[in-house]
């Protein structure tokens, strides 16, 4: 995958396969000390000891259309070829947590990409899940959460197009500020 907004759709999918109704991405980039933190947390089914230690093996799935999963594994790698390294818990009937850490800028580290796109994407469609997207730059934040959405716009769906379109709207506007303007 080429950004890292690929990659964080790609983990957040399988939350959603999981049965998650609660899903929270949390980015953390410390200039100072040149690290990246990604950090993705649901409470969908979790997975057992076996499940868990299976899960960076790119030949093993669970799902039934194909034979490889190549998610966990290709971003694993990528953490670790950046100066990381990427570590999952899970609780069966619990939810599952992959937190990961890269060099901020090492030269193999993908570019983020349009995050705003990937979670707008993820909110359009999966109207039913709450999703909490906290993103930090040093000591600034920018927080996205659908539940304070929901509660402004009362019976209106969040799937509506006008919606969707000031959440990525307001999405790409925090980037931007938490980022000293530039985006």
């Amino acid at each position: 995958m080429q950004d890292l907004s690929l990659h964080i759709l790609d983990l957040i999918q399988n939350s959603i396969a999981a049965d998650a109704s609660h899903i929270e991405l949390t980015i953390y980039e410390d200039k100072d000390k040149n690290w990246l933190i990604v950090d993705i947390e649901d409470n969908g089914k979790g997975m057992d000891e076996t499940a868990m230690r299976r899960a960076t093996d790119p030949f093993y799935t669970t799902r039934s259309t194909r034979k490889v999963g190549l998610g966990l594994p290709l971003f694993t790698a990528m953490a670790q070829r950046c100066g990381g390294d990427v570590v999952l818990e899970s609780i069966k009937g619990k939810g599952t947590r992959i937190k990961s850490g890269f060099q901020l800028n090492h030269i193999d580290r993908p570019p983020f990409g349009n995050l705003e796109d990937t979670i707008t994407t993820l909110i359009l469609c999966n109207p039913k899940i709450e999703f909490v997207y906290i993103h930090k730059v040093n000591n600034d934040e920018f927080k996205l959460d659908t539940r304070d959405i929901r509660q402004v716009i009362g019976d209106i769906p969040i799937e509506h197009p006008e919606i969707i379109n000031w959440i990525k709207s307001y999405i790409k506007d925090g980037l931007k500020e938490i980022n000293g303007g530039v985006q």
